[in-house]
């Protein structure tokens, strides 16, 4: 059995295609150790790695093959959603805020498990990790707001035009469908192609996410992160970036 390399901090991650694979005891499985820093972390997402672990665990360091993506020109707007984001876009008392409050949406989020966890992956040292992150300008929350209140959202990490999806978290109906809306009508207007998802899930597949083998996905990123990024604002126009698009998809 391949032996999963150990870092120390300030060791470099090794090759995303060294990453265990199909016949390995966790496919996807990079590194374990190092530390949570900004520069590890930009480094980690700009050759596609990302961090997740439970708070019993080290660092674990992750680059799944294939990898889940969400071209942001295939994104479902299902009929029930685009009622929803039709009714948002014109209530006076909804809006769409970005970075207004991340760490209220880190922490939040940090309430949730992924698929198969039994327990939160935002433990706390990634929780002031992703903070730092974005005091530093890469890592932005995008929020929906009813009647002054913090009803949903998203955090993602963004290099240049390179944007990775973390997690989402809503408090009522729609809420975080409807901040996921938000960043797919920024990065439309901004000509951000994609959104990493990281792992596949039938919810985020139901919105048009599919998997790519991972080699294509290094290759997009590594022409990506030296793009330009999108202005991290969201204007209520953006919102035509899908509500003016023909239904594609009725259901």
């Amino acid at each position: 059995m391949r032996q999963l390399p150990w870092l120390e901090p300030g060791d470099a991650l090794p090759d995303p295609s060294t990453a265990w694979g199909i016949a390995d005891p966790v496919p996807g499985l990079l590194a374990a150790g190092g530390s949570l820093d900004v520069d590890t972390l930009l480094r980690a997402y700009g050759r596609c790695v990302f961090p997740w672990f439970s708070e019993d665990q080290p660092i674990l360091w992750w680059s799944p093959d294939p990898r889940m993506v969400l071209q942001v020109a295939d994104f479902r707007l299902h009929r029930s959603l685009r009622k929803t984001l039709t009714r948002f876009a014109q209530a006076p008392g909804c809006e769409i805020r970005i970075d207004h409050d991340f760490g209220a949406v880190i922490r939040a989020c940090s309430g949730s498990a992924r698929p198969g966890q039994s327990g939160t992956w935002i433990v706390p040292d990634m929780v002031a990790a992703y903070t730092e992150l974005h005091r530093a300008g890469h890592a932005h929350s995008v929020e929906t707001w009813i009647d002054g209140e913090l009803a949903g959202g998203l955090y993602c990490v963004a290099i240049g035009g390179a944007v990775f999806g973390e997690s989402m978290f809503t408090r009522r109906p729609d809420a975080s469908k409807t901040a996921l809306a938000a960043l797919v009508c920024l990065c439309r207007r901004f000509g951000v192609q994609m959104i990493d998802c990281q792992q596949n899930t039938a919810h985020l597949a139901s919105l048009g996410a599919h998997e790519m083998p991972r080699a294509r996905f290094v290759e997009h990123v590594a022409r990506a992160r030296e793009a330009t990024g999108p202005a991290w604002r969201f204007e209520p126009v953006y919102w035509s970036e899908l509500l003016s698009a023909r239904p594609s998809h009725p259901t």
